[in-house]
């Protein structure tokens, strides 16, 4: 089994199971393609994302 996407997926080391052959993109999590080749736009980083962010390393800080 010398594919080239089978190689290539177990070099990224993103493929398991009965799907070996499916690579994923780690950006926007589609099949087929990897993160470099992603048309996808890159989400947006509002400030309510930044908000609850803070927020979440504000409790790990408190230990909440």
């Amino acid at each position: 089994i010398r594919n080239g996407n089978l190689v290539a997926a177990r070099a990224e080391g993103n493929a398991a199971g009965q799907n070996a052959n499916q690579i994923r993109c780690y950006n926007c999590r589609g099949f087929g393609h990897y993160a470099r080749n992603c048309t996808a736009r890159p989400r947006r980083r509002d400030a309510a994302y930044l908000y609850t962010q803070l927020l979440i390393a504000q409790k790990e800080e408190a230990g909440i």
